[in-house]
């Protein structure tokens, strides 16, 4: 089976680079592959259009460059969705919008093996990720089992029971969602509340602390300062459709002030 390149470097206890797409257009994961600065690439699956042949399109485009892919599973269609992006060959899921244990154990139970040592309810499938063969063997098993499991850590009930979250078997990675965590709280976009600083506080310095992997979105390498300080030796930096809206307007703005005399 195909290595898994993001849990390789989790288990080294090396850090990991990526970055987002929302495009579905195999091109830009090549972009990105032709770098050779990152580790994997985020296809947000929770906000871009697409459908399941571009799963399987965007994970071969990486696949070309040994990245390893991570989708973003939208929770309202998570047990199909999350199945799904598995067999395409994405190698990491980011679940979402959990609000307490239940929905956490629900998350690791759809992404898991349906095999009496991991518990989980995937089953054998004949897709990408068993080379078309029919799946079910030891080394498929292995592979489903391989897949990181990550989370968003996006609503007050899940700061509230971070530690049991942090402690459970399967959870091998977290994320801060803060624009959903203020909007949950009813302080929407509101980032300097102090309950959502100390949400942030808590969500990252205590993943460390308990050995959980756990990665910071940031727009540029000058926001890297605040999270290296607290331990965090994971980011994303990015995403595919604001880099354009950024370039473009600036360039846009440019032109036309020159084109005015200005």
């Amino acid at each position: 089976m195909r290595p898994n390149v993001l849990k390789q470097k989790l288990d080294a206890g090396e850090p990991t680079l990526s970055t987002h797409i929302h495009s579905v257009w195999p091109s830009v994961v090549e972009a990105i592959g032709h770098t050779g600065l990152y580790d994997y690439v985020e296809f947000v699956a929770e906000y871009g259009p697409s459908d399941l042949h571009d799963f399987d399109n965007l994970c071969r485009a990486a696949e070309l460059y040994g990245m390893g892919t991570m989708c973003k599973i939208d929770q309202s269609l998570m047990p199909y969705l999350a199945q799904r992006a598995i067999g395409a060959g994405f190698s990491s899921l980011l679940f979402t919008d959990t609000r307490n244990m239940e929905e956490v154990r629900e998350c690791i139970q759809a992404a898991r093996p349906d095999h009496p040592d991991h518990g989980g309810h995937y089953g054998v499938a004949m897709r990408r990720n068993s080379y078309m063969g029919y799946g079910g063997t030891p080394e498929y098993v292995d592979s489903l089992g391989d897949t990181v499991l990550a989370f968003m850590i996006e609503k007050k009930g899940a700061v509230d029971v971070l530690e049991e979250i942090l402690s459970e078997p399967g959870v091998e990675m977290t994320q801060w969602g803060g624009a959903d965590f203020s909007m949950n709280i009813g302080h929407p976009r509101e980032m300097n509340h102090p309950d959502v600083v100390a949400a942030k506080k808590k969500t990252f310095e205590l993943s460390v602390k308990m050995g959980i992997p756990t990665r910071a979105e940031i727009q540029s390498a000058d926001e890297t300062k605040e999270y290296l300080d607290m331990g965090v030796r994971h980011f994303s930096v990015g995403t595919d459709i604001s880099i354009l809206y950024s370039y473009w307007r600036r360039e846009g703005e440019a032109i036309v002030k020159a084109l005015q005399g200005g």
